[in-house]
């Protein structure tokens, strides 16, 4: 045996490629699961994409929710809202179901004052049903647009095989965090598209460093039959498999503070990101690799178990 193939037999610490299919499966489980969950759940929209009027409200010292929840609820009677949240010290926020004429946000602001002093100021932001609608559609061509370039690049840039796999880790990768914001309830609005299109980002500069690697060694290795091209393949996730995880971690962890300590108002962008980084780094060693494993496996066959390395 030489050097190179004992550093590569030393590089391999567990057998990622021949256990593809259970990835697989645990993958296609979640998603189905998921899938069920929104089917019978729906999605929390925020006033983004479904019409209504969010109000936030700096009260400018400390206050109890119910007492603020109780003003709302007699100063807009007839429009229902989503229980107050607190943020801070002194701020609280809610979003009514439909849209708030002036008078009565203005009449609502005077009840606050009246309450808690003169310092209180409320921010609202509407949305009519027309402007919703429009920025669901942008938001979901905005998506299509993003990923589809992403893919063709790939196609180009390395080879047609790799695009395809990168489309079905990219659907994994959006498909994961939506699925859990509906087990969570959580709310999706703008800043949730926003935290999609970072993971699509993070995701696919993970798995383009995983392929540029597979790439390199299918030039450097010797790869004629099914078990070199997984052999070849282990080696590759292996050897990028930290570069991956530090990548992660630094971005994990800073996500991670701010759904702590940040301000409601990016929480759920934090936790969008959380969830795709997770999934993202996951389908980007488990899934886009194995993906193309399968799918070479096969042009292999078609070709006699020959490999030509892509010079792109």
């Amino acid at each position: 045996m030489s050097s190179n193939q004992r550093e590569y037999e030393s590089v391999i610490k567990f057998d990622i490629v021949k256990n593809r299919r259970k990835f697989f499966a645990f993958s296609v489980l979640i998603m189905v699961t998921g899938l069920v969950i929104m089917m019978l759940m729906g999605l929390n929209l925020g006033v983004d994409f479904k019409a209504g009027t969010r109000l936030d409200i700096l009260v400018g010292k400390e206050f109890k929710v119910e007492d603020v929840q109780q003003t709302i609820k007699q100063s807009v009677p007839e429009i229902g809202f989503k229980d107050v949240t607190g943020y801070g010290t002194d701020g609280a926020t809610t979003t009514f179901d439909q849209r708030v004429p002036r008078e009565q946000l203005v009449a609502l602001e005077a009840a606050l004052k009246a309450k808690y002093g003169e310092q209180v100021t409320t921010t609202e932001s509407t949305v009519d049903p027309i402007v919703a609608e429009e920025l669901v559609t942008k938001a979901g061509i905005a998506l299509l647009i993003a990923s589809v370039g992403i893919i063709i690049y790939i196609a180009l840039r390395f080879q047609f095989l790799f695009g395809i796999a990168c489309v079905i880790a990219l659907a994994h990768d959006v498909f994961i965090p939506i699925a859990l914001f509906s087990v969570f309830r959580l709310e999706v609005d703008l800043t949730f598209i926003a935290a999609i299109l970072t993971i699509v980002g993070y995701s696919i500069n993970d798995t383009i460093v995983i392929f540029d690697r597979i790439r390199e060694n299918l030039r450097s290795m010797k790869v004629k039959t099914v078990e070199d091209l997984e052999h070849m393949v282990n080696v590759s996730l292996w050897q990028t498999m930290r570069r991956s995880f530090y990548t992660v971690a630094t971005v994990f962890f800073t996500a991670l503070a701010i759904a702590v300590f940040g301000s409601e108002g990016i929480r759920n962008f934090s936790l969008a990101l959380i969830f795709g980084l997770i999934s993202g780094t996951y389908s980007s060693i488990f899934i886009a690799a194995q993906v193309w494993v399968t799918l070479k496996k096969r042009e292999m066959a078609k070709n006699r178990f020959k490999v030509t390395p892509n010079e792109g």
